[in-house]
């Protein structure tokens, strides 16, 4: 077997069973890897409708074909689940060195089962699997755990982790994947933790089999070239990271300002990545055979770490009116050791202040108050007063106090930092991800703002429902293989066919590609159907002016979908998905 191991492990936490199993053939080639493996196995193995902190939900850690390789970007994993804060099925890619170790220690996933009594960590080294006591994890910071573990297994080992937001069940709790990487959003870090499992800990010797080194090497020739030559991932990238956006996005006026009220802030500047290059930049840190080093380290009087990322400038300034670029490391920092996701963390305290400003709620909040801020971070992640109402997320704690607008969120899932009222190809975007609001199903952003690979008008309706449909299977398989999302800046499918033939000697082609992005992006669609989330919830929020309403229809006529959102028979039919409209998981065995 080439690119693929085979191997799952399937660990019992009930009964704290572990055993390998082989993966069918068919599953390899038609689901990939990563996000793929994640819906496949959730649909055989749960029920949609159960509750994300039931045992019988399932975690599914997994890596693709291409982890592990000398392709560049392929350290990453995915995890998979029920998402507390969605309802709906929910994928995570993390990036940094977990799933270069994960893949080599021979396993293609890690399907998380049950739930223990006290708190474990899983320890994988090559062939050998053991689950261990935790108690004395329990309590501790991401930071602190993966030191402890470190000191006592060696830093051999990659880890992921939770920290006590997970602990305590924060809907938006998210997954440290080493240092300084997040499977961030949808609260996967809470489903981790109603499991009772602290952390996972791997470390392998194995190399993954190629079909084709000499194609390969040729390949690779190639890409290195264009990676060189695109001026994103060789040059704003590189030179600013993510923190880049801030100052374009604030200039085309859709950068969310003020809980969404606003979509300029007027000290962006202060909060840019030419701000943070020229204040505070120390260093750039790469993810495993990354060439683009798009990560930031910085330095504070007392604290030199990674970030922040573009989205965490937008959640923590312009959505909470702080312009202190100090300040916004030091809040990133606490929500990375406390395990919070920060978009959904600065959407959530976002509509708090909103509210305190309508003198909805009692307790005051002003905006910009950065001791405040952090406060209610720390009682988010420990569930205190206020916090333990904002850690069920803006959608529930704003439901149940009877305004609901003021939560700017699709699915439940907060919006990331691009006001849709100016990029109508991303609101759609937005409206239609299984996620919720979310803008890594379908990046649109590049096309209508930043001109790759060509500049469409942001304005316009026309041809959005296309690139939409279009842009989601090309992010399922880029989830699947496991490779980073920002590799779509210069290569499309017809790269990704010829990487995958030249490593696993099957014979992908670039319609065969695209279509096992639309296979998972239906069964994903089909999955959240049977959880609740029909065709209803494709919408924005009331505040936004922009009209989806008409390129919904057309987006569904696109997917080959009914005019309720639920894929056609006929396109179940070609894309070999056995689905009954009335069937609610295959409820089958792996």
């Amino acid at each position: 077997m080439y690119g693929w191991n085979g191997k799952i492990l399937v660990v019992d936490l009930s009964n704290k069973t572990l055993k390998t199993l082989t993966i069918n053939e068919n599953v390899l080639s038609e689901y990939m890897g990563g996000r793929g493996f994640g819906v496949k196995f959730l649909w055989e193995l749960t029920n949609p409708t159960i509750d994300a902190y039931s045992a019988d939900n399932v975690l599914v850690f997994a890596v693709g074909p291409l982890t592990s390789t000398l392709i560049p970007t392929t350290g990453r994993f995915t995890v998979t689940a029920k998402s507390p804060l969605t309802g709906g099925i929910f994928y995570s890619s993390c990036g940094g060195f977990f799933g270069f170790k994960l893949k080599n220690s021979g396993l293609d996933a890690l399907v998380i089962k049950g739930r223990c009594e006290k708190p474990v960590y899983l320890q994988i080294d090559d062939e050998t699997f053991q689950l261990k006591d935790a108690t004395h994890l329990w309590g501790k910071t991401t930071k602190e755990t993966i030191k402890i573990l470190e000191e006592d297994l060696g830093k051999d080992y990659s880890f992921a982790c939770i920290g006590p937001a997970g602990e305590n069940l924060v809907r938006f709790a998210c997954i440290r994947g080493g240092d300084g990487n997040f499977a961030g959003r949808g609260g996967l870090g809470a489903v981790m933790g109603s499991k009772k499992l602290k952390a996972i800990a791997v470390k392998g010797t194995r190399k993954t089999k190629i079909a084709d080194e000499k194609s390969l090497t040729e390949l690779m020739k190639k890409i290195r070239v264009r990676i060189s030559w695109n001026p994103v991932l060789s040059k704003a990238l590189a030179y600013y990271g993510t923190s880049a956006l801030v100052n374009i996005i604030n200039e085309h006026e859709i950068l969310p300002t003020k809980n969404f009220q606003l979509s300029r802030f007027k000290d962006a500047e202060k909060i840019s990545g030419e701000a943070l290059r020229e204040k505070i930049f120390v260093g750039r840190k790469s993810c495993y055979n990354c060439p683009v080093a798009c990560k930031r380290v910085v330095k504070l009087e007392n604290m030199k770490v990674e970030g922040p990322e573009f989205e965490t400038l937008g959640s923590f300034g312009s959505m909470l009116m702080v312009n202190s670029l100090e300040a916004i490391v030091e809040i990133n920092q606490l929500c990375n050791e406390l395990g919070l996701d920060t978009i959904s963390t600065g959407g959530t305290i976002a509509c708090a202040m909103e509210l305190s400003e309508k003198n909805v709620l009692d307790e005051k909040i002003g905006w910009g108050d950065v001791e405040k801020i952090k406060k209610l971070i720390v009682d988010i992640a420990y569930r205190k007063g206020l916090g333990d109402k904002l850690a069920e997320g803006s959608k529930i704690f704003s439901e149940r106090i009877g305004f609901s607008d003021v939560s700017m969120q699709v699915k439940g899932l907060e919006l990331p930092m691009y006001h849709p009222d100016g990029v109508l190809g991303q609101a759609l975007a937005y409206t239609t991800s299984n996620r919720g609001g979310c803008h890594l199903n379908a990046y649109l952003i590049s096309v209508e703002i930043l001109g790759y690979p060509y500049l469409m008008d942001r304005f316009s309706p026309v041809n959005k429902p296309n690139i939409v449909a279009y842009l989601q299977n090309l992010a399922a398989v880029m989830d699947s293989m496991v490779i980073c999302k920002f590799l779509g800046f210069e290569f499309d499918e017809e790269t990704f066919a010829k990487l995958l033939v030249a490593v696993t000697g099957k014979p992908y082609t670039q319609e065969s590609v695209v279509a096992a992005g639309e296979r998972i992006w239906n069964l994903e669609r089909v999955f959240n159907f049977k959880a609740g989330l029909k065709g209803e919830e494709d919408k924005l929020p009331s505040r936004f002016k922009v009209d989806v309403k008409p390129m919904l229809k057309e987006y569904y006529e696109v997917r080959g979908w009914k005019p309720d959102g639920f894929p056609s028979k006929n396109k179940l039919k070609n894309l070999g998905l056995k689905v009954e409209e009335d069937a609610v998981g295959s409820q089958g065995s792996l």
